[in-house]
């Protein structure tokens, strides 16, 4: 009786801010809302799943509301605001069949912002950091297999951003800094096809700094 009361006490709340010709059926909110995503229209669906939220808050349909959502800003290149929006569908949902699919999606939105191997790479990292989460969290998940060849790639980018940071020591003259880069190449990343060229690297910093020292 509580509940039916509650939902009684919204209903009479929302007749009485919204006239009710200007509120839509759900089903409709969510029909004109999946074509306009479909349709590539990813504003226009925004708005039609915002009102699914604002006036349905009690429909089945909010989860889908707030899934599309994120997925709409995501579409429309809006990162943060699809991340915020697939962590909070997460934390909302933590056993709905979808969060192995918003975490991958989660990676993705920072995958895509991945820039060369000679600018930051925060964004490298948390791709990096999402994906194996997923990986752990949902190992037989189809989104955990394509997750593969994403970690493949920051792992690359990473590699390459230290490689890039190694060289311009080793350039400079800085051995002992360019070889401890070199070290952490072989260490960290032995699979991504820099091991024999940073081995190398090594042992010249090593002959550098000994000439140095018999130099002094």
């Amino acid at each position: 009786m509580f509940i039916l009361s509650g939902c009684s006490l919204y209903n009479s709340f929302r007749d009485f801010f919204f006239k009710e010709k200007d509120i839509e059926p759900v089903e409709v909110l969510v029909q004109e809302g999946m074509d306009e995503f479909d349709s590539g229209n990813y504003k226009s669906a925004l708005e039609y799943f915002q009102k699914i939220k604002d006036w349905y808050p009690f429909s089945k349909y909010v989860t889908l509301a707030e899934l599309k959502i994120a997925d709409a800003h995501y579409q429309l290149l809006e990162y943060e605001d699809a991340i915020f929006a697939y962590q909070e569908f997460a934390d909302l949902h933590p056993n709905n069949e979808a969060v192995p699919y918003v975490l991958y999606q989660i990676g993705r939105c920072y995958f895509d912002q991945m820039d060369t191997i000679d600018r930051d790479q925060t964004v490298t990292r948390k791709a990096l950091e999402n994906f194996r989460q997923l990986q752990k969290q949902y190992p037989q998940s189809l989104y955990a297999e394509k997750a593969t060849d994403h970690i493949d790639k920051c792992l690359k980018n990473l590699a390459g951003n230290e490689f890039y940071i190694a060289m311009f020591y080793y350039k400079s003259k800085h051995y002992d800094a360019a070889l401890q880069r070199f070290k952490s190449l072989v260490t960290n990343y032995p699979d991504v096809g820099v091991h024999r060229v940073a081995l190398q690297y090594i042992a010249k910093c090593e002959s550098s700094l000994a000439q140095q020292a018999q130099d002094n």
